[in-house]
C-alpha cells in the first residue's frame, strides 16, 4: 500500500521538479535587469563627460585652429602644446593663483559657514528670517555679484573706500588695480557667495545629531569648546567631507567671478587655470594650448578625488 502511493506521487514529484527555473537562467535575467537600470547611466556618462574628455586630450597633441573648424584639418604636433604651456612662466603662475584661490577661500567658507551653522542651531527670535537673508549671495548669478562686487571695490568710486573714508581709515585702497591686493579681493568675494551653501549643509548636519550626546555633556561639565570638538566635529565628519569636497569642485574652476571682477589682471595677479584656458581658446584661439590647461586643470580634480576617495576608503575599514 505504501509502496503504492509512494509510486503514484512520484510522476507528479518529477513534473515539479521539471517545471523548476534554473538557476543559471534566473541569474542571467537578474544580471540583464541590473544592467537595464545602469545602462542608461553609462550611455549618459560616455555621451557627455566621456566623448568631450577624450577629444580634449586628443586636441592638445594638436595643432588646431579656427581654420580647422571649416576645414577639419587639425594634424598632431606631439608634445608641442604641451612644452609650450609649460614653457610659458604664466603657467605657473596660474597654478599656483588656482591653489591659492581654492584653499584660501575653502578655508574662509568653511570657518565662516561652520560659525553661522552653530549660531543659528539655537533658537532665537527672527531665526528663519536671517537664516533666508544670508542664503542670498548664493541665489544671485555669480556674474552678477562679480560685477556689483567691482562696483563697490572701485578705489575712486566704490561704496567701500568711502564707508572707510568716512571712518577716517583711508578710503583709496586699490583693492582690484593692486597686484598685490586683487587676489585677496577675488578670494574674499568668494567667500561671501560660498558662505551660504556651507552654512546650509552643515546646519542640516547639526540638526542630525542626537540631543542626547549634548546633554550627557552637559552633565559631565564638558565646556563648550570641549563639546565642539569630541561632539559636534566627530558627529559632523561625513557632512564636512562632502562640504570640502564638493567646494573644490566648484572652486578649483570658476570662471566667470573671476572675469567679471579684474579679468585675470591687473598684470595678471589673479590670473588662474580657468582664467588661463578660457583666454587661450577664446583670446588667442590657441585651442591646443587651451586644451592643455583643460587637462591639467582635469587632473588636479581627479587626483584630489582619489585622495578623498582614499581617505574614505581607510576611515570605513
Amino acid at each position: 500500500m505504501t509502496t503504492s502511493i509512494v509510486t503514484a506521487q512520484a510522476p507528479g514529484t518529477a513534473s515539479r521538479t521539471a517545471a523548476a527555473p534554473d538557476p543559471v537562467r534566473l541569474r542571467r535575467r537578474r544580471r540583464l535587469a541590473q544592467w537595464g537600470f545602469v545602462a542608461p547611466a553609462v550611455v549618459f556618462m560616455l555621451l557627455f563627460f566621456g566623448y568631450p574628455l577624450v577629444r580634449n586630450v586628443v586636441m592638445s597633441f594638436q595643432h588646431f585652429t579656427p581654420k580647422t573648424f571649416f576645414t577639419g584639418d587639425a594634424p598632431f604636433n606631439g608634445a608641442d602644446n604641451w612644452s609650450n604651456v609649460f614653457r610659458d612662466p604664466l603657467f605657473g603662475k596660474a597654478l599656483w593663483h588656482t591653489l591659492v584661490f581654492t584653499a584660501g577661500s575653502l578655508l574662509g567658507q568653511f570657518c565662516i559657514g561652520m560659525a553661522l551653522a552653530v549660531f543659528f542651531s539655537r533658537r532665537f527670535p527672527l531665526n528663519g528670517v536671517l537664516r533666508s537673508l544670508i542664503l542670498l549671495p548664493w541665489l544671485v548669478p555669480m556674474v552678477v555679484s562679480g560685477i556689483v562686487w567691482r562696483r563697490i571695490l572701485d578705489q575712486d568710486t566704490g561704496v567701500l573706500n568711502s564707508f572707510l573714508d568716512t571712518l577716517g581709515l583711508g578710503g583709496h585702497t586699490p583693492w582690484l588695480t593692486s597686484p598685490g591686493m586683487a587676489l585677496l579681493s577675488v578670494i574674499l568675494v568668494n567667500i561671501w557667495i560660498g558662505i551660504p551653501f556651507n552654512m546650509v549643509i552643515l546646519y542640516g548636519g547639526l540638526q542630525e545629531i542626537p540631543k542626547e550626546l549634548y546633554e550627557a555633556a552637559s552633565l559631565d561639565g564638558a565646556s563648550a569648546w570641549r563639546t565642539f570638538r569630541s561632539i559636534t566635529l566627530p558627529q559632523l565628519k561625513p557632512v564636512i567631507t562632502v562640504v570640502l569636497v564638493l567646494g573644490f569642485m566648484s572652486t578649483v574652476k570658476i570662471l566667470d567671478l573671476i572675469l567679471a571682477l579684474t579679468d585675470g589682471g591687473p598684470a595678471d595677479a589673479t590670473q588662474t587655470l580657468g582664467t588661463l584656458t578660457y583666454q587661450n581658446s577664446f583670446v588667442r584661439l590657441d585651442f591646443g594650448a587651451g586644451a592643455v590647461v583643460g587637462n591639467v586643470l582635469i587632473l588636479v580634480s581627479a587626483v584630489f578625488a582619489v585622495f578623498y576617495l582614499r581617505a574614505n576608503r581607510t576611515e570605513g575599514k
